[in-house]
């Protein structure tokens, strides 16, 4: 019994092919019978991410068989055809399994040493467990993939530090301040990263969150997917007292906040850490402010720069992670001592030809 893989991810095929090619969730039991009743698998797990559409099959056909096979599958039996097969991969034992290992521990993902990825694979695989797709191949191979990932986390440091502008944003709010369940923030623009860093901090804790924009239609968009206020964007000093956190991202020529303008505001707050997050280029804050006591400011070549220290830590850590791997994926696939009963007999390849 060999464990195959077919499938995409961002490092092949774009969003606009990955979402054609992507399973609803009430699709994949649906589609997890029909990979079975094929004869191309005898089990089989569905993982579809935003960034992956992936296969996993254990078969005892011919892998110079099964893959074409299982490729036909995910394209041709779901009414797709070339160009969209141009970024699908497929991977045999080791490298099937070896992959299978990487996806689980981050180390295939946009953010290298991510851990969403982990809960994401277990769904699908428990998932194909409910449905009875997996067997003996599959249980012990994701299993197998989960212990690794368990190993990685505790023995490397792929996952030290944040390597994202708005993770890194967070990791700077929650150093200033003790706790950000009571923190306010303002965007001021309403650019995507400016979105993103809102949309951080608001999964950590934060409560409040006002926008504002030159263009007051844009300001109440935005708030409305943030659940905040729009604020006119010559009152917003007005709430200045009840801010903690600033994040600008506007697309003005100039300084929208300098030190003669910051200044006089602060009195409002006394005693109290102000977070500004400049992230527009040019840039909306004056570098003087940082002057100004208990006034943090970092623009985006700050902010980007934690992100690549953060980054280059984590790429020194692949080699670390890759020697587990391959040394786990060899176990994995050493020999039964004599005297161990066999798995399951083979199913006869189907009618697929494969």
């Amino acid at each position: 019994m060999s464990v195959l893989l077919v499938g995409l991810s961002h490092h092949t095929a774009p969003v606009e092919v990955r979402e054609k090619l992507a399973f609803a969730e009430d699709a994949i039991a649906p589609a997890l019978a029909a990979l079975r009743t094929s004869g191309i698998a005898e089990e089989a797990v569905i993982l579809s991410t935003c960034n992956r559409v992936e296969l996993y099959a254990a078969t005892g056909c011919d892998p110079g068989q099964a893959l074409p096979a299982l490729r036909q599958f995910l394209l041709g039996n779901r009414g797709f055809a070339a160009p969209l097969d141009s970024g699908i991969y497929g991977r045999h034992e080791p490298e099937s399994l070896e992959h299978l290992f990487r996806v689980v521990c981050g180390l295939d993902s946009m953010v290298l040493g991510e851990t969403e990825i982990l809960g994401q694979v277990k769904r699908a695989y428990d998932l194909a467990l409910q449905h009875r797709a997996t067997g003996r191949a599959l249980n012990k191979a994701f299993q197998r993939a989960f212990n690794v990932a368990k190993q990685v986390r505790t023995e490397t440091n792929i996952q030290r530090g944040n390597v994202s502008v708005a993770s890194v944003a967070v990791d700077l709010a929650e150093k200033i301040f003790s706790a950000l369940a009571e923190r306010a923030v303002l965007v001021i623009g309403a650019g995507d990263t400016s979105e993103k860093t809102a949309r951080a901090l608001l999964s950590r804790g934060v409560q409040r969150v006002l926008v504002t924009n030159r263009s007051h239609d844009r300001a109440v968009a935005l708030a409305a997917e943030l659940g905040g206020q729009a604020v006119p964007f010559d009152r917003w000093a007005d709430e200045f007292a009840r801010l903690d956190i600033i994040i600008s991202s506007t697309s003005a020529p100039h300084f929208i906040l300098d030190r003669p303008k910051l200044a006089p505001l602060l009195p409002l707050r006394p005693n109290l850490p102000l977070l500004l997050i400049d992230i527009a280029v040019p840039r909306d804050v004056d570098p003087a402010v940082n002057q100004l006591e208990n006034v943090f400011l970092y623009n985006i070549d700050d902010l980007q720069t934690i992100a690549n220290d953060a980054l280059r830590q984590r790429q020194e850590e692949l080699a670390r992670c890759n020697i587990i791997i391959r040394d786990k994926v060899r176990g994995l696939l050493s020999p039964l001592p004599t005297g161990l009963a066999p798995g399951p007999a083979r199913l006869a390849c189907g009618a697929s030809g494969c």
